[in-house]
């Protein structure tokens, strides 16, 4: 694991060299899912304990040999940070945008959907709240294990019918898991 809880306290350990912090525990109450620690401090990585997760000097060196580049171009590497949130709601607007309506069902396919913060889930409570108005119910397609975990977190697993692949999603049963 990379991720070792102690008391109201998380340590996130670097795979790449063992540089590790210390933050706060108690920002989500499931303790597997440590996508706010890993965020908070510009590190990369699963948003689960299991990981891989890597310090900001590990995911540099990550993207330079990706790229191509000598270590010796580490001082050119740089750039704005990326923002998950925007991301997050943007992918999450694009999916509702090209939902399918199937007789009283909604379907949103969320296979592109790795992660889920508060913009896009209050995204898909809205949606949820307009479908039920219009008497059908959404039910999302393919959603990451992080997603699942989210909702469960969240507790509004049950409010939404899901479908674990894109296959069967036109026969997915309202309220429930296909």
């Amino acid at each position: 694991m990379t991720v070792v809880p102690a008391e109201h306290l998380m340590m996130l350990i670097c795979d790449g060299c063992g540089d590790s912090v210390t933050g706060p525990g108690t920002t989500l109450p499931d303790a597997e899912v440590v996508w706010t620690l890993v965020f908070e401090h510009d590190w990369v990585g699963s948003p689960f304990a299991a990981g891989p997760h890597h310090c900001p000097r590990c995911s540099v060196r990550a993207a330079v040999a990706d790229d191509g580049l000598g270590m010796d171009d580490l001082e050119q590497v740089g750039g704005p940070r990326a923002a998950p949130e925007e991301a997050s709601a943007e992918a999450v607007r694009r999916a509702l945008a090209d939902r399918l309506v199937r007789d009283d069902r909604v379907l949103v396919d969320l296979a592109e959907l790795e992660v889920i913060d508060s913009a896009g889930l209050g995204l898909l409570v809205r949606a949820h709240q307009e479908a039920r108005r219009d008497g059908r119910q959404l039910c999302l397609v393919a959603p990451s294990r992080f997603v699942l975990t989210v909702l469960h977190t969240m507790r509004l697993d049950g409010v939404f019918g899901v479908v674990d692949d894109r296959a069967p999603a036109s026969g997915v049963a309202p309220g429930g898991r296909s």
